[in-house]
């Protein structure tokens, strides 16, 4: 891959750090944009060049863009908590829904005008609509009469993607990355979803039919570049190859942690507890297939399956 400046948006988080570490070792100029200059110092002490900047304030975003004069801007623009409840999860992603639409639409527009070649975008592969086969290609269609404590997330990705993939001027990609694991996640040895299973807080509810994908943040990291060769175009999953039911990876993170078997309990009783978002991620989630972007970027991830990653893989 020819020598690239790449601005990332949101390059403070834990992807976007990981993804810091790649684009330099291969030899590129990174510029990372981020809110809180603190958070930044980890990126600049990793070789990139940081800007303090409000993705919300399009002439801001647009002024720091221009600077930067990218090829390639990558948009991981997040705000999510280190710790989530199902119950406040609408509270909790509304500053993650604003920065997917109004951000998207700034950064969008700034690519633009910086004359970037091509934009590429975070999504989830968690949001397809549970209908028909448990595990969707990117064709599926997305949740958006989701149950309301994730609605308007739902409808933020989905406007994030039409956003970029209309995107005139800019080659769009959108990567949908599935559950990220490893250091920094919530799915670390130290994250909250892992403090939440030794506290005995994550059930198995009912019948645990949902199916969750997974990836490795390295490999998460690794994806997003192959995603910006020449090749790339459209929507792709950022997965690995065994997408899984909650009841066959959930006792299995639980002995890669040290923790007792989750418990099982009710689907009406963690809906009178926690609301429906819970009940519907661990028995109809749908899972995803790497199919496309495994054939289409010759990319395939270094821990392919979850049962390896959560034992050698959580740093």
């Amino acid at each position: 891959m020819r020598f690239m400046r790449v601005l990332i948006a949101g390059g403070s988080g834990v992807l976007g750090r990981s993804l810091v570490v790649q684009l330099r070792w291969a030899g590129h100029e990174v510029t990372c944009l981020g809110r809180s200059p603190v958070r930044l110092l980890a990126a600049r002490d990793l070789g990139a060049e940081v800007v303090a900047c409000d993705a919300l304030d399009q002439l801001e975003l647009t002024q720091a863009v221009q600077k930067a004069r990218p090829d390639v801007i990558v948009n991981q623009l997040t705000a999510i908590p280190a710790t989530l409840s199902p119950r406040r999860r609408s509270e909790q992603f509304a500053a993650t829904d604003r920065l997917r639409t109004l951000g998207g639409r700034n950064l969008v527009a700034a690519g633009r005008a910086a004359g970037a070649r091509r934009l590429v975008a975070q999504s989830v592969a968690f949001m397809y609509q549970p209908v028909g086969g448990w595990i969707k290609g990117e064709e599926a269609p997305l949740w958006l009469d989701a149950p309301s404590e994730m609605r308007r997330s739902v409808a933020a990705i989905a406007e994030l993607e039409q956003t970029v993939l209309t995107a005139r001027d800019l080659e769009p990609v959108v990567l949908r990355y599935g559950y990220l694991y490893g250091p920094g996640t919530m799915l670390a040895a130290d994250g909250s979803m892992s403090a939440a299973l030794r506290r005995g807080r994550l059930p198995m509810v009912g019948k645990g039919d949902g199916h969750w994908s997974f990836i490795h943040i390295e490999d998460a990291a690794a994806a997003t570049v192959s995603a910006m060769g020449a090749r790339a175009g459209g929507v792709y999953n950022v997965v690995d190859d065994e997408p899984a039911a909650v009841r066959d990876w959930l006792p299995v993170l639980a002995d890669a942690l040290g923790a007792q078997r989750p418990r099982s309990m009710p689907g009406m009783l963690v809906r009178w507890l926690a609301g429906p978002y819970a009940v519907s991620v661990m028995t109809e989630q749908r899972g995803a297939s790497n199919d496309k972007i495994c054939a289409e970027l010759e990319w395939e991830p270094k821990w392919k399956s979850w049962r390896e990653g959560f034992l050698t893989g959580f740093g």
